[in-house]
């Protein structure tokens, strides 16, 4: 389990920070005040750029956790400058190294409650993992990257893909 779970999630969220890298560069090259793309959404029932990066942070710390029947990590979401979202990517990803190989030994077949608002499901670690957590980590941190690639930050595939 470990490989198919921290190796991409530590890669995604080194993606994730470079992106931010170059959003905070483009804005000051472009003489963007930052709060223009760190309050941007998509449409307007879309959460914010910086929700995304918030909720790819939730997503990548949560599912070890979750794997582990560790208590879960909370990480308030009170960042307002591309500086306080990195040092957010920074936190989750020493909290996510964390994870060694041994400590997912049998993760993939433990069962595992999902408590959600439509009440709860039971999956395997597995299922968890491949059905929800990541998934979800993914979708926002490509919405976080459409904000970015919309906002006309010069953005292509190898910085989504952390290569």
């Amino acid at each position: 389990m470990h490989s198919y779970v921290i190796p991409p999630l530590l890669r995604g969220l080194s993606a994730l920070s470079g992106l931010l890298t170059k959003a905070e560069a483009h804005c000051a090259e472009h003489s963007i005040k930052p709060e223009a793309i760190l309050d941007f959404r998509l449409y307007p029932d879309m959460l914010t750029f910086t929700r995304q990066v918030q909720l790819t942070c939730d997503f990548a710390a949560r599912l070890p956790a979750r794997l582990c029947v560790d208590e879960m990590p909370s990480f308030p979401d009170t960042e307002a400058s591309f500086a306080e979202l990195q040092a957010r990517i920074g936190k989750v990803k020493a909290y996510v190294e964390g994870y060694t190989p041994e400590r997912l030994v049998g993760a993939e077949t433990r069962s595992l409650i999902l408590k959600q608002r439509a009440g709860e499901m039971t999956l395997t670690g597995l299922d968890m993992a491949t059905l929800y957590s990541m998934p979800q980590f993914y979708f926002h941190l490509t919405t976080a990257y459409d904000i970015l690639r919309h906002n006309g930050v010069p953005l292509g595939k190898r910085d989504y893909m952390g290569v």
